[in-house]
């Protein structure tokens, strides 16, 4: 097993609250079919989140650390399989933006962010198709050249490719996704879970490889889109069709 692919799940932090606790058991949740006994190791947490009774304890730790375990062995985590599609799943949430990239339901890898001040001024939808961007980008080994799935919960990135007329503000973020093959599927909030939960775990702790957590610095990504000339010129060459 990579040590790079795990450390990320075997550094995750305690949970300090039920919502982070939430979190925690969404992800973990999501892929309870693969682990064996999953509601027996997870019910000391699970008793966690009634009212007024998440008092950590002991019994608590040792369930948490066994999960993490569990997350980090087979066959939950597998290796990429380049006969079979890839399916990348995305959600942002008020306090960050998580996705997942995944084979026949087995993740491959995971990627989550804490959104900057700034960020929160920027619509979820524009926050959502910067978190495309960015794991296109990141998971480029993976992704360009293979034919792959975007999974969201904003209706309006199913449509992206479809518009004839793009807003200055996405031109530079759609300019980043050209050479890429996908289509796009729209899926509710509550069907895409791993995302989700990937979206508000508490963001305390260094990771990556599996997952990588920072904070969306939107002036360095649109600084970065500035230095790169051929991305200008297309920028340039959009806008001029535009005008």
């Amino acid at each position: 097993m990579d040590e790079e692919k795990i450390k990320s799940m075997i550094n995750c932090p305690q949970p300090k609250d039920v919502t982070g606790l939430r979190g925690f058991l969404g992800l973990t949740g999501y892929y309870r079919r693969f682990v064996k006994g999953y509601g027996e190791i997870a019910a000391p947490l699970t008793k966690l989140l009634h009212k007024n009774a998440f008092h950590w304890n002991e019994e608590a730790t040792i369930a948490f650390e066994l999960l993490k375990t569990s997350m980090t062995t087979t066959p939950v985590l597998a290796l990429p399989d380049w006969s079979l599609p890839f399916v990348l799943e995305t959600n942002a949430s008020g306090i960050g933006l998580g996705t997942m990239l995944s084979q026949n339901g087995h993740p491959i890898a995971f990627f989550s962010q804490k959104l900057s001040l700034r960020a929160h001024t920027k619509s979820i939808y524009e926050i959502e198709l910067m978190a495309v961007v960015l794991v296109e980008q990141k998971w480029r080994h993976y992704l360009l050249g293979q034919k792959f799935t975007i999974i969201s919960d904003q209706k309006a990135l199913k449509f992206l490719l479809e518009q004839r007329e793009v807003q200055p503000q996405f031109q530079k973020w759609l300019t980043k996704l050209l050479g890429y093959d996908f289509e796009i599927l729209y899926q509710p909030g509550l069907q895409n879970k791993a995302a989700d939960a990937l979206s508000k775990l508490e963001q305390t702790a260094e990771l990556n490889a599996m997952t990588t957590l920072g904070i969306i610095d939107i002036e360095v990504v649109e600084k970065e889109v500035e230095k790169d000339g051929e991305l200008q010129e297309i920028i340039k060459k959009l806008e001029g069709e535009s005008g």
